[in-house]
């Protein structure tokens, strides 16, 4: 699906298939997003966005960007993963994921990736966060909030 760049909308970059389909189960529930092509690991997320997002970013600042990567257990992999985002573009990149892996959230939550997808999708538009707050996911409280304020949901 598509976006117009020149109005208020999202783009999400997920690092493997699985974080696809969750962002897919947001790009079905909530207008003006677009899922993008998977990166293939969170290294590649940050490169990614060096190459050609921070250019974009510049191009479209009505574009906003969620990177969805697995945290894999280290608490500092949000700022691994934004260390090529421009100071300029860093209020509109937001770096959301599970604590560790999708599949051990899947499991946890015991629904599809799409569902799940779903769900924090349809928590984000009513402002509200029981599945945002599952310990695999409460790690993301800082940027749900940087997202809330912009109210981009209603």
């Amino acid at each position: 699906m598509s976006v117009n760049k020149h109005k208020p909308h999202w783009l999400i970059l997920p690092e493997d298939d699985a974080n696809r389909q969750i962002a897919t189960g947001f790009e079905l529930s909530v207008p003006n997003i677009q899922v993008l092509r998977v990166a293939n690991g969170w290294g590649n997320v940050r490169d990614s966005f060096k190459r050609e997002h921070n250019r974009q970013m510049q191009k479209y600042p009505e574009r906003l960007m969620v990177l969805l990567v697995d945290f894999d257990n280290q608490a500092d992999r949000r700022a691994d993963v934004t260390s090529e985002v421009l100071d300029s573009f860093r209020d509109r990149v937001f770096v959301l994921g599970s604590y560790v892996h999708p599949e051990k959230l899947k499991s946890a939550l015991g629904m599809s990736y799409e569902k799940i997808g779903k769900v924090l999708a349809r928590e984000c538009v009513e402002g509200t966060g029981e599945t945002w707050g599952h310990p695999l996911l409460r790690h993301n409280r800082r940027d749900l909030l940087r997202i809330r304020k912009r109210n981009p949901f209603r």
